[in-house]
């Protein structure tokens, strides 16, 4: 796939998320929503510690829909590199979020992942689940998919996240998480590996309406061709609209 169709390709999937977003406010005419667009570049697509991009550059765009409700929905748009013809991620989710105080809250959703580029690539679209819970400035995060990038073996992460609140503009994230195959013999990482640790410490700063982040992600992961770093440091700045 060449510039111009990769271009028309996030034009065309804009379309398709702000349509999206346009028949669930019809839908609901009543519930008061916000639409907001966040447009971010980041030295390297890490999910989950784990690069998409090949250690690359990715530009990415997110369109969300939240009611006064707490329901939520919208979309995810990057460019990937596994190292074939695979090159767009295209991301559909939606949630629930509900405050029970100032100091604890939950969040449930479900999001559908699909990639483009190649024949093939719809092969590795999958579905995945999400429990979050919140308390104060900590997060205990739980995923499931019943079929990770769709080789049909179920996959589960457990993260666990806590904020420091510098000032009103910085804030610093520390967490880990770890990521485990339900059956090697549908997915592994690297060399046979069934599970993995990652870390993160990230800074987030915003100035003047650009929101910033700067900081140093990790796994145990060993290294591979699909995996050519177990630390990475990650920088990205963002706008959102």
């Amino acid at each position: 796939m060449n510039n111009n169709q990769c271009g028309s390709l996030y034009l065309l999937l804009v379309f398709a998320v702000k349509l999206n977003l346009f028949f669930i406010g019809a839908l609901f005419p009543h519930a008061n929503a916000q639409v907001s667009t966040t447009l971010l570049l980041t030295n390297d697509y890490l999910f989950n510690g784990v690069s998409q991009t090949l250690e690359d550059p990715a530009l990415q765009l997110t369109v969300n829909w939240q009611s006064q409700s707490n329901y939520y929905a919208g979309g995810f748009i990057s460019n990937v590199d596994f190292g074939d013809d695979t090159n767009i991620e295209a991301d559909a989710y939606l949630g629930y979020y509900h405050a029970f105080n100032k100091s604890f809250a939950v969040d449930i959703g479900l999001a559908q992942y699909s990639y483009h580029g190649a024949s093939y690539s719809d092969e590795l679209n999958y579905a995945e689940t999400w429990l979050k819970f919140n308390i104060n400035d900590t997060a205990l995060n739980f995923w499931y998919s019943w079929d990770y990038f769709g080789f049909g073996g179920g996959h589960y992460i457990v993260m666990l996240n806590h904020t420091v609140k510098v000032n009103e503009q910085l804030s610093v994230l520390f967490g880990v998480d770890k990521s485990t195959s339900l059956d090697s013999d549908s997915w592994q990482w690297g060399n046979n590996d069934t599970d993995y640790v990652h870390w993160q410490v990230m800074s987030y700063f915003s100035y003047q309406g650009i929101d910033m982040a700067l900081g140093v992600q990790g796994t145990d992961l060993d290294k591979t061709f699909a995996l050519p770093s177990d630390t990475s440091i990650i920088f990205s700045l963002s706008r959102s609209f």
